[in-house]
């Protein structure tokens, strides 16, 4: 039997390297996405010794990019977006034209073609959802304001790069490009070939939500019904590249797109965290693929002949975007800390910009140096992202201390940041501070609103808290841990602090805030940790509810009482 098959030989290169550069990258504190990428740089035709397949890695790679984006469609919520849009989408939007500009006008200084640059920038300005998400994880704020409005902003982003990757093959040929079939598309003109273009991916948005929508979650529940794991494995995977392949052979859109459709089509199904969690390592796998063969594109010669280029590129991704992104974040009215942590996790580029390197290079828009040049600026950002977000903290401490600007900014004429002067004194004495106002704070209030109970609220959702003034309800826009917020509560008069937000380490500090303005203060605390329940319950941190364990004397109670016994145990905090 033959042992020197190409395929073969290429997906074991390069799992192989990318294991060992993942790990060495892991160890050294940094993304493995750095040791995949050094791994297709080590198998590329760039580098001397053995060279994997590039024209079977470019395959794989499509399929990377096809569950990469079927993953992003997954975890899309437009509900996450609406709450942070008034940030998200103008920040996102005016970001991605400001380093689109920087990078298109850096490519216009070298010389380049306007249609390469145009490409060269829009790479630039797109961060990596897949890095982002980690690093937020890592740090436990994901599910902070912070987090969400980050994330929301990178949804933004991919939304708006999914629409680029449509458009720029019918217009690669207006560009400059030489697109293979589209000639004729081209020289139609601008108008016919957008209003064509345009046409197809409104039939194809359509089909997939009137009948993908009907029919991915019908058919998932079919398949759940047979109990066959694999079976609902295989039946995700083929409805994710199903889809993409269909979509781009029948609309002519990107698979990328397609991919995307049917992972939202499939999320408004009840088995869409099932199908996330099953695909998962299969979307691992081939990412990895993805990422080794956009390694394979990079000569690292360019580091020896075009030093100041790389230089100049790492500027724009690493301070250019952080910048823009820190101005906008302020302009918006939110507080310093918002603004770096939004900033940091912009200071990086990834997937899309190698789909986008990858595309531009097919259509012979973009030269190999601005492969190159990316896959560098991607490789230095990524490694460094780590550090820029461990530097949030000292940064801010640094700025607040010898910045009179920065203690503006944090402690600015916000009207949101304190309640109105015509607030009646009555409702801010004895009153109930809930911090927070997610799911749990929202219940909490409507309860107390309907037994009169007079409540602030303290979130940090300027959103919300407009929308909260709106319906005549006390509340503060800010982060609790921040004295000035909670003494805009009036939480030395408050009779109870209420934290509705899973965050112990936070809530230590919330607390020793309230107890020491309000040493009397009674306290009640919220956690997802059985370890972090009894460590707050061991400090005397109040009343401390853990959500499973209150789910489960609820559902006990239900069921003592329809068995006719008395269910009204004592509740254990």
């Amino acid at each position: 039997m033959p042992h020197n098959l190409s395929l073969i030989t290429t997906i074991a290169a390069a799992f192989g390297l990318a294991l060992i550069f993942g790990f060495i990258a892991a160890r050294l504190r940094m993304p493995p996405l750095v040791g995949y990428l050094l791994a297709g740089v080590m198998i590329g035709p760039a580098t001397p010794g053995f060279v994997a397949d590039v024209d079977l890695a470019g395959q794989l790679a499509e399929i990377g990019v096809m569950l990469l984006m079927f993953g992003v469609g997954l975890h899309f919520s437009l509900d996450d977006l609406l709450a942070v849009k008034r940030i998200a989408i103008p920040g996102a939007i005016v970001q991605i034209a400001v380093a689109t500009a920087m990078g298109l006008g850096l490519a216009m200084f070298w010389g380049w073609e306007p249609g390469a640059a145009l490409v060269f920038g829009l790479a630039l300005s797109v961060a990596s959802t897949v890095v982002l998400l980690r690093a937020l994880e890592a740090r436990g704020v994901l599910d902070s304001i912070n987090g969400r409005i980050a994330v929301g902003w990178l949804v933004v982003e991919d939304l708006v790069m999914v629409l680029v990757l449509v458009l720029l093959p019918p217009l690669a040929g207006l560009l400059g490009g030489q697109p293979a079939g589209l000639a004729a598309a081209a020289q139609q003109g601008i108008w016919m070939t957008l209003g064509i273009t345009f046409a197809k991916i409104a039939a194809f948005i359509a089909l997939m939500l009137v009948v993908g929508g009907r029919l991915l979650p019908r058919l998932l529940w079919l398949v759940a019904r047979t109990g066959s794991r694999e079976l609902f494995t295989l039946c995700v995977i083929a409805a994710a590249l199903g889809v993409a392949y269909g979509s781009a052979h029948l609309f002519g859109v990107s698979f990328a797109l397609g991919a995307f459709f049917a992972g939202m089509t499939i999320r408004g199904s009840e088995f869409s965290h099932r199908a996330a969690e099953e695909s998962l390592p299969l979307r691992d796998a081939f990412a990895v693929l993805f990422f080794v063969s956009v390694g394979m594109l990079f000569d690292p010669q360019i580091l020896v002949d075009e030093p100041l280029k790389v230089l100049a590129v790492s500027a724009i991704i690493l301070l250019g975007k952080t910048i823009a992104a820190v101005a906008l974040v302020l302009a918006f009215r939110y507080p310093l800390n918002t603004a770096l942590t939004v900033g940091a996790s912009l200071a990086q580029i990834g997937e899309f910009s190698f789909i986008l390197v990858s595309l531009g290079l097919s259509l012979g828009l973009l030269p190999a140096e601005g492969s190159s040049l990316v896959v560098a600026g991607a490789l230095i950002s990524i490694a460094c992202n780590s550090l820029v977000f461990a530097a949030i903290a000292p940064f801010q401490t640094w700025l607040r201390t010898h910045s009179a600007f920065a203690r503006r900014l944090e402690h600015g004429n916000d009207p949101l940041a304190e309640l109105p002067m015509s607030t009646d004194q009555a409702h801010l004495t004895g009153q109930v501070v809930l911090v927070g106002y997610g799911r749990v704070g929202q219940r909490i209030a409507a309860l107390l609103a309907e037994q009169g109970v007079s409540h602030v609220v303290v979130e940090q959702n300027r959103e919300q808290v407009e929308k909260l003034r709106a319906n005549n309800i006390l509340a503060v826009s800010g982060d609790a841990t921040e004295p000035s917020v909670l003494i805009q509560a009036h939480i030395a008069r408050a009779g109870m602090l209420v934290i509705a937000t899973p965050d112990a380490f936070n809530a230590r500090k919330m607390l020793e805030i309230a107890r020491t303005l309000n040493p009397a203060i009674e306290t009640v605390l919220r956690t997802h940790s059985e370890e972090e329940a009894e460590l707050l319950q061991r400090e005397e941190a109040g009343a401390v509810f853990m959500g499973e364990h209150e789910l489960a004397r609820g559902m006990a109670q239900h069921v003592l009482a329809r068995m006719g016994l008395a269910g009204d145990s004592p509740a254990k905090h």
